[in-house]
């Protein structure tokens, strides 16, 4: 292919992907927000459902112990119940993994929200799960993972664009490299924005459920102190540092405490 003819291919690609991106415009029903989705709500919870069992069998299965399991859907169900998820079309189950290194939580799309036991044993108190907890519900009432889904869709058209308008026989790999790199930058970026807008939906959610917003804060002292000090650079990173975080956090509640 001549290289007139590549940049031509390259750009009906491109242009392709853009039309496609923003052709999947909806109105979030709860925040009102514009976003960019892949998926419908009533998707969303088809998919985490059929995802679910193989996120529990990756770690380790659920714990047996009913009553933690009770404790931490309490918890959440309160916390689903009090607030604006409650007018969502999600149905909300909550997971404790019986993996007792890992320290993490996790939603998957529709209202599948999962903790490790590694993680929930490092909490002091109730205020600290809801903080956990709400933060995850937040990530299901943002649609996080529909946009990030839109997002990636994207980013590999375009990036199939600039592979076949960089295309060199003689160092095939090397500018793909660097293009994939970007893409890869880029959708991290957006990782890090939604876990500070999961932040403010998780702070928002204890305030209105009567919990200590200020829990928050501690749990990510507790997440910085299980990471031990190490942590690569942070825009290499999906998760803000928690130094950084705590400094929104403590925005957001001294705005919410004004109103």
């Amino acid at each position: 292919m001549s290289y007139k003819g590549k940049l031509i291919a390259a750009a009906l690609i491109a242009i392709v992907a853009l039309i496609s991106y923003y052709s999947k415009t909806d109105i979030n029903p709860i925040t009102g927000e514009k976003q960019r989705v892949s998926l419908t709500q009533e998707q969303e919870v088809v998919l985490g459902l059929q995802s679910a069992p193989q996120m529990i069998n990756e770690f380790g299965g659920e714990v047996q112990d009913q009553q933690i399991r009770d404790m931490v859907s309490r918890v959440g169900q309160k916390i689903v119940n009090g607030t604006e998820a409650s007018r969502s079309k999600y149905k909300f189950n909550f997971h404790v993994l019986a993996d007792p290194n890992t320290v993490n939580a996790f939603a998957l799309p529709g209202g599948q929200v999962f903790i490790t036991m590694g993680l929930l044993k490092l909490l002091k108190n109730e205020d600290q799960l809801a903080g956990v907890l709400g933060h995850e519900i937040g990530h299901v009432i943002g649609r996080h993972s529909a946009e990030q889904m839109a997002k990636q869709e994207l980013t590999q058209g375009l990036l199939n664009a600039t592979d076949i308008a960089t295309y060199d026989p003689n160092s095939p790999n090397m500018k793909s490299a660097i293009a994939r790199y970007i893409g890869d930058m880029i959708n991290m970026k957006y990782g890090r924005e939604d876990e500070i807008e999961s932040d403010r939906f998780g702070v928002r959610y204890m305030y209105e459920t009567g919990y200590r917003p200020e829990a928050q804060i501690e749990v990510m002292k507790i997440l910085k102190q299980a990471a031990g000090g190490q942590r690569q650079p942070e825009f290499l990173s999906t998760h803000p540092d928690p130094e950084n975080r705590i400094v929104e956090i403590e925005k957001y509640i001294n705005e919410l405490k004004k109103k």
